[in-house]
């Protein structure tokens, strides 16, 4: 017995010496990614920054480059740090030019729209901008359009068909599930709850969906016309006909430069850069590239400063992370802004579909209040609509892009009856209350007429202060306001016609913008909030957080962003400032 106990206890300090050191080694590992991550990087004389875009580009770059449940490489790219390295670049000695390697792009024709720009903006330095894929989709080769030379490969596929926008239906799944959805809503094109009481669009959806993205595509078509000589009109004839039915089409009709292969093209950019046949291509990586400090034209630390507030996805109470906007952690972020002296101007990046009603309102008087104490400008990403409008409209100045999706000046209450599906599964139901209503959005019995009369005029109310807070803040009349909400979505030309916006442009603009206001010089810096975590406190949540996310995105793929829709039937009961749609055009 004595020797099993002693066997016993062996095991046991094995495996706590095994976890022990498993856990040291697996930091030390994690810490010495993120120290070669940020170690600088030297960059030899006519080099070439690589630009590889096939993955999600959000507005700020992530914390830790690699997924920590993976392993891998981040699966997502900062916009931010995209922008500041192309500056970088087309001031650096040591870089001749900037190739891209694009297939599919999973992100907004607003963030390519604002990549285009500083391709475009690069090139104005007389360094060149070159492209090569096998695949081209329609979104990267709208980005790609930005480059002096676009090569393709000769058995490749390029995508040229035109825009639409599609979304799942959800009415007929949640009849059979017996679950009854009530959608309150104030605004004729306020469709938010319309995929979960319809089978399709209405016709006023259908009207607003398909003006936007004949914007959109009006905007695509003049931008790469252009670049490469052609005209808008023969562009959509490319897309009504499918004209491009192979590679050799492609360059016949002027959308490609030359047929290569990727060993062909990497002999080109030998040449393009100044080296000899003999000579090392380098290929700069944009993560390598990023940790080498760009040259200050001045000395020191300026001690004046800009804040740029990134306010990303949907708008809800409590506390925020990197895809969430949560106001009681971004109301603290704009106060310390606001009263920290150093900070002469603040920039409100906004990408967001809205959310909660109330939560949206909370930010609106934080950034009000900022208003006053000094300049606010906002700049808007891919959508800035319903509650991402609300907290945007008081703004001294709004930049959008032509193809952010904006307005959706309207309001929705979510309600849903969930006894029908308890009962399916042999689940009763009974309640004792004190008061005729206690049981009022319980969620297991349907709402009475005099609810629902409850419940709009409350939507009604909310609705009243929305156009009310623009109207004071873009100095339009009530009537106005009304006149063009009634939750409708606009793209950003429109919405600049409209005078929702002030300017077309994207965060750059909107800095400079702020920085004129401010009356600052040359010598400012930009600070970032909210601040973001440290690298292992990302590791930490990532790990205790993300490991059910990435189990539904690997065993269902694409079909989790319709489980994570059905999912928000029951978080977004209330009522909601938010888009009608998860709109994403292809």
């Amino acid at each position: 017995m004595k020797g099993f106990f002693k066997y016993v206890l062996a095991t046991f300090t094995a495996i706590i010496l095994s976890t022990v050191i498993l856990f040291f080694l697996f930091f030390g590992i994690i810490g010495a990614l993120i120290a070669h991550q940020e170690k600088p990087v030297e960059v030899p004389a006519k080099s070439i920054l690589l630009l590889k875009l096939n993955q999600p580009i959000i507005d700020r770059k992530p914390v830790l480059p690699f997924d920590i449940r993976t392993f891998s490489r981040a699966q997502r790219m900062g916009l931010n740090d995209l922008l500041a390295n192309i500056q970088k670049a087309k001031k650096d000695p040591n870089i001749e030019g900037i190739h891209l390697n694009v297939k599919f792009i999973p992100t907004g024709l607003a963030t390519l729209e604002e990549i285009r720009t500083a391709l475009l903006d690069f090139r104005t330095s007389g360094k060149f901008v070159t492209v090569y894929s096998e695949v081209y989709s329609q979104n990267a080769y709208y980005l790609a359009s930005a480059a002096d030379e676009i090569y393709y490969n000769p058995t490749g596929f390029l995508e040229f068909v035109g825009l639409r926008t599609q979304s799942p239906f959800f009415r007929e799944a949640l009849e059979k599930l017996d679950i009854e959805p009530t959608v309150i809503r104030h605004g004729k094109y306020k469709s938010a709850g319309e995929r979960f009481s319809e089978k399709g669009y209405s016709p006023e959806s259908r009207e607003q969906l398909n003006k936007m993205i004949h914007s959109f595509w009006n905007v695509m078509r003049k931008d790469i016309a252009a670049q490469r000589n052609l005209t808008p009109e023969k562009l959509n004839q490319v897309a009504e006909e499918l004209l491009i039915s192979s590679p050799q089409a492609a360059l016949q009709l002027g959308f490609v430069d030359s047929l290569l292969y990727e060993d062909q093209v990497l002999d080109l950019l030998k040449v393009k850069a100044g080296l000899e046949p003999s000579q090392e291509l380098h290929l700069i990586d944009l993560n390598d590239y990023s940790a080498t400090p760009a040259k200050r034209e001045y000395k020191g630390l300026a001690e004046d400063k800009i804040a740029v507030i990134y306010a990303s996805g949907e708008i809800r109470d409590g506390e925020a992370d990197d895809q969430m906007i949560g106001a009681e952690h971004f109301t603290k972020e704009i106060r310390k802004a606001r009263k920290d002296s150093t900070i002469k101007a603040i920039v409100l990046r906004v990408n967001s579909p809205g959310g909660g009603s109330i939560a949206s309102d909370v930010l609106w008087r934080e950034l009000y209040l900022a208003k006053q104490a000094k300049p606010l400008i906002v700049s808007m990403g891919d959508m800035a609509a319903s509650g991402g409008y609300y907290i945007s409209c008081m703004a001294d100045s709004i930049y959008a892009q032509p193809t952010t999706i904006t307005g959706s000046i309207g309001v929705i209450g979510m309600y849903i009856n969930t006894r029908g599906l308890f009962t399916k599964i042999g689940i009763s139901w009974d309640t004792e209350k004190t008061n005729s209503y206690s049981d009022f959005l319980s969620g297991v019995r349907s709402a009475t007429p005099y609810e629902l009369n409850y419940w709009q005029s409350m939507v009604d109310s909310m609705y009243s202060t929305f156009v009310r807070r623009v109207s004071s803040g873009r100095n339009m009349s009530y009537a106005q306001v009304d006149a063009l909400a009634q939750g409708r979505v606009w793209s950003g030309t429109d919405a600049l016609e409209l005078g929702l916006v002030d300017r077309l442009g994207g965060l750059n603009d909107a800095i400079e913008t702020a920085r004129h206001m401010a009356g600052l010089s040359e010598k400012y810096r930009i600070v970032e909030l909210p601040a973001q975590d440290e690298p292992f406190q990302k590791i930490v949540k990532d790990l205790t957080r993300g490991i059910h996310a990435k189990y539904l995105e690997q065993r269902l793929g694409i079909q989790a962003e319709y489980l994570n829709t059905l999912q928000q039937l029951f978080e977004n009961q209330g009522i909601m400032a938010r888009l009608p749609y998860d709109i994403t055009v292809y």
